[in-house]
């Protein structure tokens, strides 16, 4: 049947077939999935991923036999089978017959209903097209200084590929209840984020770009050309944007279980996550991770990698978020600079905070800091009494080389780990914040390591060791400023 003009036709309501057997591409929308399948002899039948987006994302494609599939009555989905060009004929002229009879129908009744009804709506449209000009004009100010900042071809290519569906202000204003502060669930740079329930019960979160912030303007550019392009189970999901009149909104799936900071760094809550969770957790970012570096359509530097830009959803698989600082590469690049540094401290490599130079790297020690707040539940920039140094990347180092590394396991976790794991994990994170870029392994690397059983490098003395230097101290650096009265000061010993 292949190569004589088949086609598709579309079969409404149906239970699509057994997905397990099915073809899985997230990164194409409903039409290129027709292409694909249409240039694929062997495929039999394509769906969409995300049937409740009307634009339609992600592909499903059968090669075969189309096993449990069904018609439905009020619910289903449009799946779309391969058919013979007699079939595909067939189908298309039947469907002109009810066309035209449709369409027949409906001249009919529009015609009756302009005559009763053209004099009740004259004075009407006069007034609302007053007002809707007035209106336009300023809306089309807006979006096109908008358009123009961020580049009118790459908006446009967005929306001819399907890549994110547009919503009304108005719909968005009744899902928040007009932005409610019952309804707020933080605040950031980019501007305030609401949570929000669409007609169909959908929940949503709202990132409402603040007018006041030069910031969250950069941002939102970033993240509604970015995070379109990006579909990954441990990447947030954006599901449309809202651009009207001087609001401009970036909408995304709502995550129940917020931020992993906001678990792992408190002490009553610190205990929902067992071992085998956090180490799920520890997988699922890496994971996402290394789609972003590697196996996405775009090379993607995060650039702000840490516990607040995690969240969990109602399992409490990991989801990345927050990608206004990220950084597009090309072709083999692999590394850029700046002279913006943006990020947070504590989680930004060496070479990026003082020469503003960053690369994939820079997000692989943002990552070894993250393994081991998650393990310690403790945040990096924690005081630790006991030990020489005064951050966490420092502590654990100090316990590594003592021997003494399963001392900073997180109290909360019982005896709910394996030793063998948490080592492990201990060690890739160090591995992950050495000092020189090249001492530390990519994305790929660590996802293998933390997968396979495999002997591990041993690491060196990570990058920022801040240590406590007092008057007489065996500790004192001869770089460092000592004290006196015994009052503690901070040193950064480089290498």
């Amino acid at each position: 049947m292949c190569g004589n003009e088949e086609g598709f036709i579309k079969v409404p309501q149906v239970k699509v077939p057994d997905t397990c057997a099915a073809h899985v591409d997230m990164t194409i929308g409903l039409k290129q999935c027709k292409e694909k399948c249409l240039r694929n002899c062997s495929c039999m039948a394509y769906a969409t991923a995300y049937p409740d987006i009307d634009s339609g994302i992600g592909c499903l494609s059968w090669h075969g036999d189309l096993v449990d599939a069904r018609t439905y009555t009020h619910t289903g989905q449009d799946l779309y089978i391969r058919v013979d060009k007699k079939e595909l004929a067939r189908h298309t002229k039947k469907g002109l017959f009810q066309k035209k009879a449709v369409f027949a129908v409906i001249i009919v009744s529009l015609a009756a209903a302009f005559l009763i009804l053209v004099a009740l709506l004259h004075c009407f449209v006069r007034r609302q097209r007053r007002t809707a000009r007035t209106r336009n004009n300023r809306d089309m100010f807006s979006l096109a200084t908008f358009e123009d900042s961020l580049g009118v071809k790459e908006i446009d290519e967005t929306r001819r590929n399907g890549d994110l569906p547009f919503f009304h202000l108005s719909t968005i204003a009744s899902a928040t209840s007009n932005f409610s502060s019952d309804n707020k669930l933080g605040q950031g740079g980019f501007g305030p984020v609401y949570k929000g329930v669409l007609l169909n019960g959908k929940e949503i979160a709202v990132k409402r770009l603040s007018k006041y912030s030069g910031q969250g303007v950069e941002e939102f550019k970033n993240e509604i050309m970015l995070i379109a392009k990006l579909q990954h189970r441990n990447l947030v999901r954006m599901l449309g944007c809202c651009i009207e009149g001087e609001e401009k909104m970036l909408i995304y799936e709502f995550l129940p279980n917020k931020s992993l900071d906001s678990i792992i760094f408190d002490e009553s809550k610190r205990s929902l996550l067992d071992w085998t969770k956090r180490l799920e957790i520890i997988c699922g970012i890496a994971r996402g991770m290394l789609y972003l570096h590697q196996d996405s359509r775009l090379r993607v530097i995060h650039r702000d990698l840490k516990a607040s830009n995690v969240l969990l959803d109602d399992t409490m698989n990991p989801k990345i978020s927050d990608f206004g600082m990220a950084r597009i590469f090309g072709g083999d690049q692999t590394e850029g600079d700046t002279k913006r540094v943006v990020g947070t401290y504590g989680y930004m490599s060496p070479e990026y905070v003082m020469h503003g130079h960053f690369s994939m790297k820079s997000d692989v020690y943002s990552f070894g800091v993250l393994i081991l707040e998650i393990i310690t539940g403790k945040k990096n920039s924690s005081y630790f009494s006991d030990s020489p140094s005064l951050n966490l990347v420092g502590h654990v180092w100090e316990l590594w080389k003592e021997d003494k590394a399963m001392e900073v396991v997180d109290l909360a976790l019982g005896n709910s780990y394996s030793n063998e794991e948490i080592l492990k994990c201990i060690q890739i994170g160090l591995l992950c914040v050495q000092e020189h870029a090249a001492h530390r392994p990519t994305m790929s690397k660590v996802v293998s390591m933390l997968s396979n059983k495999s002997r591990l490098p041993s690491p060196k003395q990570p990058a920022f060791i801040e240590k406590k230097i007092r008057n007489g101290d065996e500790r004192s650096n001869s770089e460092g400023t000592s004290s006196v009265n015994g009052v503690t000061v901070t040193t950064v010993l480089a290498r």
